[in-house]
């Protein structure tokens, strides 16, 4: 069986890049087609046939700037030679001419620019001083870009998805069923057997707006509770801002796994503030032990379990985090049960699920 896998692009490791990796590890031999590949940005495909086209030649700065590029670019790339293809997309990947080959799309969430997050990306586009222009280009671009997409969507033979609000979005947006298979997260390196009282909450994560970090910042402060952020963005002067120089904010670069492992075993809770499709943050958290609070829309409201593994708060408000804060005591939950919680979504558990669909979708 000849099987091609295709991304939206290849530049820094997150959560996409993850799922890729995973499945590539399950076809070794596949070719990896994508719009951009960094080699130095991210080193976990150094054995992989990755291919690209002519928006190799586009710095990866300009990722966003250049989507209609790469509607243009994933339409006319035709993989029609293959029996089995897999995109791992967000965004345009998703597009591409698949003939008679089954096309099966691990598709995290409707293109986000477009659709759920539009209003967002409006008030904040995340390019600097660039942002007035790139405000204009997408409101004056987003009524054929969105027909674009959603003829894009009807490409692809199969859905998959990271969860159910992301299966809700599909449907809404792309009028598409999904099939819900967890992304895969390394559960087993944050597994310890660190015991004790806890102390403080934590939150890792990259510092951007829509992470809601100055909503864990505000609710601290206001609640009297110590918090460690782990992480580095474009939002992180404005967090230390915001913490007005009060020790009872911590902020510590990006760490290794151990580390963070570590920091989410002796911690209270980890604090998840923002509405995201999935979140493998929190679930890297529950596997080292550590209670998740977090606010109660999104892929959240799959893992996180009221009074078992977590709580949430009801509103993505200061008031409302603070209040959840003040409440929570991290000793009623038991460790055990919060690490079993987060082993559902292991690598091992991701790449049996897919197997099983595909050897389902190819035998019909």
């Amino acid at each position: 069986m000849k099987v091609a896998l295709v991304c939206d692009w290849l530049t820094v490791p997150g959560g996409a890049e993850k799922v890729l990796l995973a499945v590539h590890q399950m076809f070794p031999d596949a070719p990896i087609y994508t719009s951009k590949y960094d080699k130095k940005g991210i080193d976990w495909f150094s054995d992989a046939d990755v291919r690209t086209g002519w928006l190799q030649i586009f710095p990866s700065k300009l990722r966003r700037l250049i989507a209609p590029l790469r509607q243009i670019y994933f339409n006319h790339l035709d993989l029609s030679k293959y029996d089995l293809i897999i995109s791992v997309t967000g965004a345009e990947a998703k597009s591409i001419k698949k003939g008679n080959a089954t096309h099966i799309c691990y598709c995290h969430v409707p293109t986000q620019y477009y659709w759920q997050m539009y209003d967002d990306y409006i008030k904040n586009p995340g390019f600097g001083f660039l942002n007035p222009l790139a405000r204009l280009g997408l409101k004056l671009g987003v009524k054929p870009l969105r027909k674009a997409d959603f003829k894009a969507s009807q490409r692809p033979d199969y859905f998959v998805t990271i969860s159910s609000y992301a299966a809700d979005m599909i449907k809404k947006y792309y009028k598409r069923d999904a099939v819900v298979i967890a992304p895969p997260v390394e559960v087993e390196k944050f597994h310890n057997n660190k015991t004790g009282k806890r102390h403080g909450f934590v939150n890792f994560s990259r510092q951007v707006s829509w992470k809601r970090q100055d909503l864990i910042v505000k609710a601290c402060l206001k609640a009297n509770k110590e918090v460690t952020l782990v992480g580095e963005g474009p939002e992180h002067a404005q967090l230390v801002a915001l913490a007005k120089g009060s020790s009872l904010i911590h902020f510590i670069p990006f760490s290794k796994p151990d580390k963070l492992r570590e920091l989410a075993a002796t911690s209270e809770a980890f604090i998840f503030p923002s509405q995201e499709p999935f979140g493998i943050a929190p679930v890297e958290a529950l596997a080292a032990g550590c209670p998740v609070i977090a606010f109660k829309q999104g892929g959240a409201l799959d893992y996180v379990h009221e009074g078992k593994n977590g709580a949430f708060f009801e509103k993505q408000s200061t008031t409302s985090l603070a209040k959840t804060l003040e409440s929570f005591d991290g000793s009623k939950y038991k460790r055990e049960e919060i690490v079993r919680s987060a082993d559902f979504y292991s690598v091992e558990e991701f790449k049996r699920k897919l197997q099983e669909l595909i050897d389902e979708k190819m035998a019909k």
